[in-house]
């Protein structure tokens, strides 16, 4: 199984996923204020403690990261099924979509309500790897496919 490019391209996008769903989306720190957009929880911190905690809407996101993670797995674990790979893959390619248009709205949203200096996190970047491997995974199972389709007219 891990033979296969496609296996070590879907594995890398389980694992930004899973690392995305950790870290930070957004930061943005004042005078003794603190502020973290998390996939899950949005978080202001004032003089080092915890002051605001909001999950919705925010969590939307997370429930996306981690219906492509499943879907991500459900796709490395059919490996005997090329055809339902590439449907997998195409659907997660959806809901990262999905992933990457709340991080850049919920980011913005804040940095306009917010007028302090701020960044993008790690968990932005790691979600635009999440799509650019599973991109690369499904370019690689089509070519699998192709070359067995190719192998079976020469018989």
């Amino acid at each position: 199984m891990w033979q296969r490019i496609q296996s070590v391209f879907l594995g890398l996008a389980i694992l930004s996923l899973i690392l995305g769903l950790l870290s930070p989306v957004w930061s943005g720190a004042g005078e003794a204020i603190e502020y973290r957009l998390y996939p899950i929880y949005f978080m202001v911190k004032q003089n080092g403690q915890i002051t605001i905690s909001q999950y919705f809407p925010f969590c939307i996101t997370a429930t996306l990261m981690v219906a492509a993670v499943t879907i991500a797995i459900t796709e490395f674990r059919r490996y005997d099924n090329r055809l339902l790979q590439v449907k997998l893959g195409t659907l997660n390619s959806l809901i990262l979509a999905g992933v990457m248009i709340c991080d850049v709205l919920f980011s913005n949203q804040m940095a306009k309500a917010y007028s302090v200096p701020w960044k993008y996190d790690l968990s932005l970047y790691l979600t635009f790897a999440a799509v650019a491997f599973n991109w690369l995974a499904i370019r690689f199972i089509r070519r699998d496919e192709k070359m067995v389709r190719d192998s079976d007219r020469i018989r």
